[in-house]
């Protein structure tokens, strides 16, 4: 097909839909549609299992093959033919054993033109359920390279993708799947937080600088922590640095990540501002899994790429991190990454990359260890005054225009009000001042977005704690959304029953006028307006 059909993510062209030869994010049509087969036969293979279990294998198909069909995540036109073949392999085997024996490889792979071409309100929440799947893929993934799986999980993959398949599907048929999808994004956040802190410790408090200093050195980019210690063992004693980049910050704050005295500081600020500072690098870039933007030709030769992470004519670290059927861990080889740092031997003198408001260092590690480790601290304050409101301002950066917001509002924020915020939407304004509260500091970065599990946890304690639902704490949600793990959040708090959810930069072009009805009357989502705004309506 020479065009695409493509509304994933919040940048989608003219706020509706990528449909010509390219995609705003840079993919090209041949890209998009070989997703969309590859999605096409995973649906084949979640309808040969005909409610089986998935084995290990299979598991691994629906993790990484619904990761690769995510937004910035693999360009590599190869690499998702090759995820295809294997999953088409799998289909085969599986039919042919219900068949007793007698495969059927000639049947079509599912067409998703059957989702997209649906009656509107089905389309939309079949979307929501596969957009979702893509967001529990990506936690999955980041758990099974730790060793960390759950059969239940696995199942689910199967089961909502057979009911995106269902010609018959109705509204009402397609609800519970979506709050399905909730509840199991947050058993999946809850096994990868348990994941991290088993391999790596509790998150700490800590300051991170943006001063890189001078020789060689290594930017990591991407989630995934198993990725980020074997690069740590890989170059222990080797006089290079690492650094990390967008959601890789909270790393800084696992006990046994920040023992390697060769980490660092952080580079740079959100993915979507890679292209500027990434040039004239003197050192290369690693990304382990998404925000991969196209890179340009000036420092191409700069960025790797490993896991599911893909893009034509860069080098791939391929190998496996990821705990394999039999339970064995085989570390990858970073020696290509490692040599070309040498090769370029990093800054001649100590050099800042500030954050978008000027700062020079930023905090993360308030996790909900941390957090709940002084909830008495926290409980207090509010019930003396200290603390009026609590404000939940995170989720995904991206480049349209409007996204100040964010920045705005914290800043605006009332000195009586606490910022709790996660993922890479916390650059806008992590590296303000806006001061503390009794000891504690007004803003407080609780991770990356996969760690929104300890949001949640924290807001169930503080709703425990004063014997109220977590509808009548004073904590508002303020998100911006990007792509597909923001999606699999969203349907996580709405699943919990939240509400009052502010919404933006802007409502997702999948979301149909009449479920978005229903979003608004029974959860009250709301669009952001202005800062001013919306302080005065939620303090008021």
């Amino acid at each position: 097909m020479s065009e695409m059909f493509c509304y994933q993510c919040e940048q989608t062209a003219q706020g509706a839909a990528c449909t010509g030869a390219k995609g705003v994010c840079g993919k090209s049509s041949a890209t998009a549609n070989l997703q969309d087969r590859l999605t096409g036969t995973l649906v084949d293979l979640a309808l040969a299992l005909d409610g089986a279990v998935p084995s290990p294998e299979e598991a691994r198909l629906f993790v990484d093959g619904l990761f690769i069909a995510g937004t910035n995540v693999n360009f590599d036109e190869e690499a998702i033919s090759a995820q295809d073949a294997a999953t088409t392999a799998a289909v085969v085997k599986r039919r042919a054993a219900a068949a007793a024996g007698t495969a059927v490889a000639s049947e079509a792979a599912f067409d998703l033109q059957a989702l997209w071409s649906a009656q509107e309100d089905v389309r939309s929440l079949k979307t929501l359920i596969l957009l979702g799947l893509r967001g529990i893929a990506a936690y999955a993934h980041h758990a099974a390279a730790l060793g960390h799986r759950d059969a239940e999980v696995d199942a689910f993959f199967a089961t909502g993708l057979a009911a995106i398949a269902r010609p018959d599907a109705t509204v009402e048929g397609l609800l519970p799947v979506a709050m399905q999808t909730g509840q199991v994004n947050l058993r999946v956040m809850e096994l990868l937080d348990g994941a991290n802190t088993g391999a790596f410790g509790t998150p700490q408090p800590t300051t991170v600088t943006q001063t890189v200093e001078p020789g060689p050195f290594i930017v990591v980019s991407g989630h995934d922590l198993r990725d980020l210690e074997i690069l740590l063992k890989q170059t222990d004693g080797t006089g290079i640095s690492i650094y990390t980049h967008g959601e890789m910050l909270p790393a800084h704050a696992y006990p046994a990540l920040k023992s390697y005295g060769h980490l660092k500081g952080n580079f740079g600020t959100a993915w979507q501002n890679q292209q500027r500072e990434f040039e004239g690098l003197p050192a290369p870039v690693l990304f382990t899994t998404n925000c991969l933007m196209p890179p340009r030709e000036s420092y191409a030769d700069r960025v790797f790429t490993t896991s599911v992470v893909g893009y034509p004519g860069l080098v791939h670290v391929g190998g496996a991190s990821v705990a394999d059927t039999q339970g064995a861990v085989v570390d990858k080889d970073f020696s290509a990454v490692i040599a070309k740092a040498r090769e370029l031997g990093g800054f001649a003198e100590q050099t800042t990359i500030p954050g978008i408001n000027g700062g020079t260092s930023v905090a993360t590690g308030f996790a909900h260890g941390t957090v709940l480790g002084v909830a008495d601290t926290v409980i207090g304050a509010v019930k003396q005054g200290a603390i009026r409101h609590f404000f939940l301002v995170g989720g995904c950066d991206g480049a349209r225009p409007g996204r100040n917001y964010f920045t705005k509002f914290v800043e605006q924020s009332p000195s009586d009000t606490v910022i709790l915020t996660l993922a890479c939407g916390k650059f806008r304004f992590n590296d303000l001042n806006i001061g503390e509260i009794g000891g504690l500091p007004r803003i407080m970065d609780m991770g990356q977005c996969n760690d929104a599990y300890s949001a949640i946890k924290v807001a169930l304690a503080l709703a425990d704690a004063f014997e109220c639902g977590v509808n009548e704490l004073p904590l508002t949600l303020v998100l911006s959304w990007y792509e597909q793990k923001a999606v699999a959040i969203l349907l996580t708090l709405l699943s919990l029953g939240i509400k009052n959810i502010l919404l933006g930069p802007s409502l997702p072009a999948f979301v149909s006028p009449a479920i978005l009805d229903f979003l608004v009357e029974n959860f009250q989502i709301a669009p952001i307006s202005t800062p001013e705004e919306d302080l005065a309506r939620i303090l008021g």
